[in-house]
């Protein structure tokens, strides 16, 4: 049975002492060590040495996010599941990124948790739900881009000439008097370009328009 030395990082003692209930008997599994927030967990590592940690996102003095980047550093060896509360697209990918191996919700069971921890372990990854659905969104991104910044994408002159203004933060009603246009007929050039670039919002039309070089 493998021995898995784990820490566990939360800000509030009556969660540790509720993961540790669901972990602590189970066979190979060993909690050496709690930590309130992230600058805890650094000063445990460095006096414990742990093999696994389960990290928290949202904490006082340091965060999950920064903590993991940091240990991650350091101790690339040393193996990270985000369990948190947070199902938010921007937490799940900068834990990914920040390198911790997992990341499930304090709502999973404690089945899923040891299945994850033990996956982790072995040099797998785990990933609940929402975490896979925001990954999978996250890797069809650069595809999407690629498509927004096809040189096959045509775009009007007219619709040029209403980017131009969009870009240069003119309202609708203001792009309509330039333009000796109506207001309608803004809003459909604007639906067009957000279609045709695949943009979400203005923003994304900036961007677009930026990287693109639109008007150079």
């Amino acid at each position: 049975m493998d021995n898995i030395e784990i820490i566990i990082t939360d800000d509030h003692k009556i969660v540790r002492d509720g993961i540790r209930s669901l972990i602590e008997t189970e066979p190979g599994f060993h909690i050496i060590g709690e930590a309130s927030n992230g600058k805890e967990t650094i000063q445990q590592v460095s006096e414990k040495n742990p093999g696994f940690i389960i990290m928290d996102i949202n904490m006082p003095v340091m965060n999950g996010i920064e903590a993991t980047m940091k240990i991650k550093k350091e101790h690339p060896e040393i193996k990270i599941l985000a369990l948190t509360m947070s199902d938010e697209d921007q937490h799940i990918r900068s834990m990914i990124h920040a390198g911790a191996s997992g990341y499930i919700l304090k709502s999973s069971s404690r089945e899923e948790l040891i299945d994850a921890i033990r996956k982790i372990h072995s040099g797998s990854h785990y990933f609940g739900e929402e975490a896979t659905k925001s990954i999978l969104e996250e890797l069809v991104q650069p595809e999407l881009k690629r498509k927004a910044s096809d040189p096959f994408i045509q775009i009007t002159d007219r619709e040029k000439d209403v980017l131009q203004l969009i870009v240069d933060e003119y309202t609708n009603q203001e792009i309509a008097d330039k333009l000796f246009i109506s207001v309608r007929t803004v809003d459909a050039h604007r639906r067009n370009l957000l279609q045709k670039i695949g943009a979400k919002n203005t923003a994304g039309l900036v961007k677009y328009a930026i990287e693109n070089n639109i008007f150079e």
